[in-house]
């Protein structure tokens, strides 16, 4: 069972992505299925960096603990070490072959499995994860452990158990109340991230992080590549842009010239 808010203390998980460095030049791998991970540095998914802060603040506020789970390879370490030196109190890494690379459902069955019994009153997500930006994780764990869920969250209040929460919608903002356990999906403008200070660092350096198989979670077998209800079939990059056009002449020339390419070779007039 999740847990519920006791007294003044709350047990908060973080879910959260390690993706490569938005400035990395991504390439594609031999195999067309994955990227090359050769010289890349991995990062916290931006986004989770405010579900990260937001469980900080509301540990602050009620005292507990919080926890960071991530699904992945040996680059999801540093991730979770990344969390630790933030304020994270103890980290949860799932590393397991058959669960690498996983589709949005196929993550969140996983995530499900490892907190469903966790005893959590609240479960932060960052909005999406930066690269596949399928923006679909949050809402499907919610839906598993069957609790209420507040996307786009831009500010969160929580006192006796309950909820207020603000969420951006289309052209708006919404205003959801609820009870917890709960589960928020992290947007900018919640709040402003931390940075790990140089004393957390070096505490993290020593925190244990525990490590966890498909054997441990009880759900070996069911992530293999033919139960997977998305499959990745090929990896390729965009096309490459044509090349820019220079127009010479005056002003008047160079309309004139802009309408004449729209209209004969673009035909978009």
């Amino acid at each position: 069972m999740l847990g519920e808010l006791k007294g003044e203390t709350l047990k908060i998980a973080v879910c959260i992505k390690s993706v490569p460095d938005t400035e990395t030049k991504i390439k594609v791998a031999s195999d067309n299925k994955n990227i090359d991970t050769a010289d890349v540095r991995f990062i916290t998914s931006p986004y989770d960096e405010f579900a990260i802060e937001e469980a900080l603040k509301l540990k602050e506020k009620f005292g507990g603990e919080t926890v960071a789970i991530s699904i992945g390879g040996n680059e999801t370490t540093e991730v979770l070490r990344d969390s630790l030196a933030r304020g994270i109190d103890s980290a949860i890494h799932v590393k397991d072959a058959e669960l690498e690379n996983l589709d949005p459902l196929s993550t969140a069955k996983v995530l499900a499995a490892v907190v469903k019994d966790g005893g959590y009153d609240v479960i932060f997500c960052g909005q999406q994860g930066a690269g596949g930006d399928n923006s679909a994780v949050p809402s499907m764990l919610a839906e598993l452990l069957d609790i209420p869920q507040v996307s786009m969250t831009v500010k969160l209040e929580i006192a006796d158990n309950k909820f207020k929460s603000e969420r951006e919608i289309e052209g708006a903002h919404e205003y959801v109340e609820g009870s917890l356990p709960a589960l928020f999906s992290a947007q900018k403008g919640l709040n402003e991230p931390r940075y790990p200070s140089i004393k957390g660092v070096m505490a993290a350096r020593r925190k244990e992080i525990a490590v966890k198989d498909a054997n441990a979670l009880g759900v070996a077998g069911n992530f293999t590549y033919d139960k997977r209800k998305m499959r990745l079939k090929e990896m390729t990059m965009p096309a490459a842009r044509p090349q820019g056009r220079l127009i010479d002449g005056d002003m008047d020339t160079q309309a004139k010239t802009l309408v004449k390419l729209l209209r004969e070779e673009a035909q978009v007039i």
